[in-house]
């Protein structure tokens, strides 16, 4: 069976990705200094260009559990809100060529948003580097206008962008949501306060979810559409 995440040239990349995301602490001190709140912004584009710098990832075992559920599920589709530098992009292709490979269906697709256009540049040339780019489209601008006009149905998605969009972002995506698909949160324990109507929501049974709290690094909600 075969695991792209262990072998050239997936491997090597992430270790490089994952390791100059560790120097995103000294980008977070020179945001401090320019806005004591954080950079903290009044539009979500503002934000965007405020953290121009930062990878904010997923965590090494948060994208290794990606791989494995996208793996287990075998999505045609997969939808990510929020690219940034393409970490987690790399996991979900690398489990849908993975899934190709060992199956009699074609490879399936990434369709990946990012709101900052130097970030998705980087994004498609770190895609492009682990030989991934033909699995992956990366849509710029707004998510909530770019996804808008998505085909269903979707057996996957990630939220990874402002936790205030969270729900929103759902909310558009759901009509197009196939039976069993999976949701996945990023940050929904160390950021649960920017995001109190999306876990309200998911963990409400009577809007068609069963969802759990998997506490790995900043917490992930993994949430099913029953």
């Amino acid at each position: 069976m075969p695991n792209s995440l262990t072998s050239p040239p997936v491997r090597p990349l992430l270790d490089r990705l994952f390791q100059a995301a560790d120097q995103d602490d000294a980008h977070w001190v020179t945001i401090l200094e320019r806005d004591p709140d954080g950079a903290a912004a009044v539009s979500a584009r503002d934000k965007a260009d405020a953290y121009a710098e930062l990878y904010i990832p997923v965590s090494p075992e948060g994208g290794r559990l990606l791989y494995t559920l996208v793996r287990a599920s075998r999505p045609a589709t997969v939808v990510e809100f929020g690219t940034s530098f393409g970490i987690s992009t790399i996991h979900l292709a690398a489990a849908v060529r993975d899934n190709a490979v060992v199956g009699d269906n074609p490879a399936g697709h990434v369709i990946s948003t990012e709101l900052h256009p130097g970030k998705a540049a980087r994004a498609r040339a770190n895609l492009a580097e682990a030989g991934l780019a033909d699995l992956v489209t990366i849509l710029e601008g707004d998510a909530r206008e770019t996804l808008a006009g998505l085909p269903g149905p979707v057996g996957f998605v990630l939220l990874d962008g402002w936790k205030n969009l969270y729900l929103p972002v759902l909310r558009l995506l759901e009509p197009r949501l196939a039976p069993g698909a999976l949701v996945v949160a990023d940050d929904t324990v160390s950021m649960a306060d920017e995001m109190p109507d999306y876990l309200s929501y998911v963990r409400d049974p009577a809007h068609g979810y069963l969802s759990v709290s998997f506490p790995e690094s900043d917490g992930l909600e993994i949430t099913c559409r029953v």
